[in-house]
């Protein structure tokens, strides 16, 4: 069994917005601290990959879809659907049953596609994370957690729709679950904030 895990996000979409490309610099980074592979698959024809994504070692841009990157009966059976109506949550075990972690429907088309139904339907194995929903580097991070670092679902510290104070007067919560860091602060990519807090400014302004 290899110990080398493989966290692949179906992108699906033609750009790569801000929000995303920082949710993915994280995960590219931080997968390569635990030894691990980062994957976007089915990106379409031309995708243009940011060059501070492609410099990431553990980066790996794909226009295959992962079905076709893992066939039946050549890998299939050992990639893990992260899945919010699978039965079964993810569990340290199944460090042993999955080399592969797919995150699917995060991005999508519009009219958006279910993605994560599509490959459900198509046999991959699912397993949850949970009720609430997580940001995808979150969502990656807490998968990690428990199949690398043998959390269990239950053990890892969450911080739910939290308060982000950018001055005494303003201030917006967050609609996800996060993982709470060492500070009691939610872990969020580098910069995220500071774009979060423009995107506010900016919407502000247009009523203006």
């Amino acid at each position: 069994m290899p110990e080398r895990k493989t966290y692949i996000v179906e992108h699906l979409d033609p750009e790569l917005g801000p929000w995303s490309e920082l949710e993915y610099l994280t995960i590219a980074k931080e997968t390569q601290q635990a030894g691990g592979a980062f994957v976007l698959s089915s990106l379409p024809s031309g995708f243009q990959v940011p060059a501070k994504l492609a410099e990431e070692p553990a980066f790996k841009a794909e226009q295959r879809g992962v079905e076709e990157m893992y066939p039946a009966g050549n890998g299939k059976e050992r990639v893990c659907l992260l899945d919010p109506s699978a039965e079964k949550d993810l569990n340290p075990e199944d460090k042993r049953e999955f080399d592969v972690f797919l995150f699917g429907g995060i991005l999508g088309d519009d009219p958006p596609r279910d993605r994560t139904s599509e490959l459900r339907n198509k046999g991959f194995q699912g397993r949850r994370l949970g009720p609430v929903q997580m940001t995808t580097d979150t969502a990656v991070r807490v998968t990690r957690m428990v199949v690398d670092e043998q959390y269990t679902l239950s053990m890892i510290p969450y911080l739910d729709m939290p308060e982000l104070k950018f001055n005494e007067h303003e201030s917006t919560q967050m609609p996800f679950r996060y993982v709470k860091g060492d500070d009691g602060k939610p872990i969020m990519p580098e910069g995220m904030v500071d774009l979060i807090k423009k995107d506010a400014d900016k919407s502000i302004d247009d009523l203006f």
